[in-house]
């Protein structure tokens, strides 16, 4: 009788992305809910600043990347993402690494996190009219962004996990450590617009994602006893 073959930790991780993908197909809390009062907030700034359209255009992508920090918090902090007892205790028996459970966690947060950006960019480029001479550059601050984002928000949850204030708690630990990125997205578009090369701007935001994957794969067996 041949011995049942044991899934790598990749395929792990990606089975344990689906599900949470599925979950969220199912929920609809991200791009059902979370984007729609994303492009709200985006649309309620044009109607406090009036028609004063060189403002706008200035200020308008900086708000946009305000907005995908904050808003995406709650994606990470959804709901759907959180495992119920038996479903962790499932989990173990399976002989998942508790990194590579955060770690599909996370895959499934910037997936949604770029899904997000993508749904609120044309609403940003509809209502403020920015200038989009170096928009081939968001072709990596996206990815860079919902990256960083999601391994934050899937940390924080961990951290949460379990407490009552959960989504506020979780807000307040990814938004500070989440400058950079806003910073770097913002500065990228800066600096193209003006005809330089951004890598430092992009080293930075890469930087930062290097960090806090490594943060979760040293603190996730500890994360893992602590629930």
């Amino acid at each position: 009788m041949t011995a049942p073959t044991v899934p790598g930790a990749l395929q792990q991780g990606v089975e344990l992305a689906r599900k949470d993908l599925r979950l969220e197909l199912r929920a609809g809390e991200a791009l059902l809910v979370t984007a729609p009062f994303g492009a709200l907030a985006l649309l309620l700034v044009p109607l406090a600043v009036g028609s004063d359209v060189p403002l706008l255009r200035q200020v308008g992508p900086g708000l946009y990347w305000v907005v995908v920090v904050l808003f995406g918090v709650l994606v990470t902090l959804r709901q759907s993402a959180v495992d119920n007892p038996a479903q962790q205790a499932m989990l173990r028996l399976c002989g998942v690494h508790p990194g590579v459970r955060l770690a599909g966690r996370a895959a499934a947060n910037a997936v949604l996190l770029l899904a997000f950006e993508v749904l609120l960019a044309p609403v940003a480029v509809l209502l403020y009219d920015p200038e989009l001479s170096g928009w081939p550059w968001l072709l990596a601050v996206f990815p860079l962004v919902a990256v960083g984002l999601a391994v934050l928000g899937t940390l924080a949850s961990a951290l949460a996990h379990g407490l009552a204030g959960r989504t506020t708690l979780g807000a307040l630990l990814v938004v500070p450590v989440a400058l950079p990125l806003l910073v770097g997205a913002t500065q990228t578009l800066d600096a193209a617009r003006y005809g330089r090369a951004p890598w430092s701007w992009l080293l930075l935001m890469l930087t930062v994602d290097l960090a806090m994957a490594v943060a979760v794969g040293l603190t996730a067996r500890h994360l893992e006893e602590s629930t």
